[in-house]
Order: structure tokens, then sequence, then C-alpha cells
């Protein structure tokens, strides 16, 4: 087991540090089990330090945004966790806007929609960080974050700093460059554009409304659980609507009544309850159209099947 002052020997760290730190606190699921060591470092320079300390140690970590599209196991997760939630400061040059990876990705558009700046007021009401919706490209309502991106400031696997301009080749639909390297995102630029700053508050509040309507908000969960592929005719939730599958439970774990993308924690569910109904979902849509449906959300942790 990791223990806590063989890592505080080894850096200076500011933030806090606790162990066996139960992650169903950190998740939009609300549940998993422990981080071995949890961290929430003061700043960029502290993560890079920790980071490589790690590294040196041959100890493992897990970089923590916002909690969403993630799946944490039951079990927990061995190594370090280290959370980006305190790195959230907000740079404005002009019309560029500098996010760190941890701001949340809706207060972050909330806060440039009131200054009058257009370029991420679709993602209002979505949960996450920055980091998580660089990571997975996130899209919604006609928009896609990776539209207005000029570069991302991530830590490379040589443990270096290094700014990635934005390629238009390197990203597609919940695609990004990120997802093949061993990376940390720790910052980007957006071009925003001068918009009338009542406009952009008038619509965030209908894409709010619209969220809450659908019923992202009634219950613990992941957001869309599946990502939807055109080639299938039909959006991932009509089809698993089409299989009758709306209000299937495992245990605690339940798709949705009111959208069938949308699996929920309905009553205490455990990770793996949600894991098996994905499955099921899966199979049974398979079995029903011959099309595997493709899960947004990503296991972490020890899993058996990982």
């Amino acid at each position: 087991m990791y223990k806590v002052e063989k890592i505080r020997k080894k850096i200076n760290i500011k933030g806090p540090v606790r162990e066996q730190e139960p992650l169903n606190s950190h998740t939009t699921f609300q549940t998993g089990g422990p981080a071995d060591i949890y961290m929430e470092p003061e700043d960029t320079e502290e993560l890079i330090r920790i980071v490589r300390a790690l590294k040196e140690l041959e100890i493992p970590c897990f970089i923590l945004g916002g909690g969403a599209n993630i799946l944490v196991s039951d079990k927990g997760v061995r190594g370090v966790v280290i959370s980006t939630s305190r790195l959230n400061r907000i740079g404005l040059t002009g019309e560029v806007l500098t996010l760190e990876s941890g701001l949340d990705i809706s207060l972050a558009a909330l806060k440039a929609g009131r200054w009058g700046l257009a370029g991420l007021e679709f993602i209002y009401g979505m949960p996450g960080s920055v980091g998580g919706a660089l990571w997975m490209n996130a899209r919604c309502y006609g928009g896609e974050i990776s539209r207005s991106l000029i570069w991302t400031e991530i830590l490379n696997e040589k443990l270096e700093r290094e700014r990635i301009p934005f390629r238009e080749s390197d990203w597609d639909y919940k695609v990004s460059p990120f997802q093949n390297r061993e990376c940390v995102i720790l910052s980007a630029a957006f071009r925003m554009q001068r918009k009338k700053a009542s406009d952009l508050i008038s619509r965030m509040d209908d894409i709010k409304n619209d969220r809450e309507q659908k019923g992202h908000y009634r219950a613990p969960c992941g957001g869309s659980t599946f990502k939807n592929n055109r080639s299938f005719g039909a959006p991932s939730g009509v089809l698993i609507e089409r299989a009758g599958l709306k209000g299937t439970r495992i245990g605690g774990a339940a798709v949705s009544s009111w959208h069938g993308n949308i699996l929920i924690n309905e009553n205490h569910a455990t990770s793996t309850e949600i894991a098996s109904l994905i499955e099921l979902v899966q199979q049974k849509v398979q079995a029903e159209t011959g099309y595997l449906l493709e899960p947004e959300v990503l296991k972490v942790g020890e899993w058996s099947d990982s």
C-alpha cells in the first residue's frame, strides 16, 4: 500500500492529501470505492511536481476532473487520484479566453456569457471540467468544444509542458488527440466572439431549461451513457426505447423512464450494478438491431475485466 508520508517527503504538497477517500462524492453517478490516496494540488505547478514525483516512485495515478462520464469501480482506485478541482483560473486577453483544466465547464460558459463572449454557451448546464470536456470533445446543442479551440497545454509523456495548436484533423465526434496519449491536460485557450450578453444568457437559460425538462438532473447519472452513431439510423436513446428497455433495472441502477440513453443511480446503486445494466442494454439492443452501442462512460479503477 502506498503511504502518504513517503509521498509527502518527496513532494511539498500544499493542497489536501487524504487516504482512503471515498470517490462516490466526486463523481456524478455518486458511486465508487475509495482512492488509496487522494490529492488536490493547489495549482498547476504543484500538480506537475506531484505527477513527476509519482512517476519516479513508480506509483500509478489517475487525473480526476469533474467526475462526469466515468464509472469508478466499487473496489476503488489503486495508487493516487489527483483532483484538478483547484485548477480553476480564468484569463482573458482581448477575445481569447484561457481556462485551467479543473474549472467547471458550465461555470466557464456562464462567465463568458456574462462578459459578452460567445463560443461556449452550448455547453452550459453540462457537468464536468474543462479538461474532461476537451478529452471527450464534448458536443451538444449544435456546438462542440473544439470549434473555438486555439491551443491546449498539456504535461506530455516526457513530463514536460507542451502546447498543442488546434488541428481539425485531430478531432472528430467524441474524439480528441488526448485519448491515445498518456498526458495531463493543464489549460486551453479559446477564440471567442463578442455578442450581446443578454442574448447569450437567454440562450443558456433555454439550454438549461431543456436539460431540466429532459430529466438530466432528476437522478445521479453520467449524462448520455452511449455515443450516437449516425450509421445506426437513430439516436442511441431511440434504439434503447424501441428495444423496450426504458425503466429496466438491475439492483439500484435503472434505465431512466424519461430517456433511454440516460442510465441512473436510482436507489443507492453500486458501480457494478450500473456496469451490468450497461452490458444488458448493449446485448438487448444488439439482439434487436444488430448494432453494438458504444459507451461514453469510461470504467475507472480496479475492474476485473480491465
